[in-house]
């Protein structure tokens, strides 16, 4: 990898607060975040219960709408 793909995929990482990085003489040392991994993946825990239920009636009402559909093409 180029050191300006390295440098442009650190700025991303940086703007979304997952690298810290600073300045020590000439070198520039990256510092992994992981707080807002954490608070994402929180976040993701607190949902999942509500978001299974919806996915488990989708697939009800499309299976419902499969059966439907084949009782209707004999």
């Amino acid at each position: 990898m180029s050191a300006p793909a390295i440098s442009q995929h650190l700025r991303v990482l940086e703007k979304a607060r997952l690298v810290e990085r600073h300045r020590r003489a000439q070198w520039r040392v990256c510092r992994i975040s992981p707080e807002p991994l954490e608070a994402a993946a929180e976040w993701v825990a607190r949902n999942r219960l509500e978001w299974q239920a919806r996915f488990d009636l989708l697939d009800e009402v499309l299976t419902e709408l499969g059966r439907t559909q084949e009782e209707d093409e004999r």
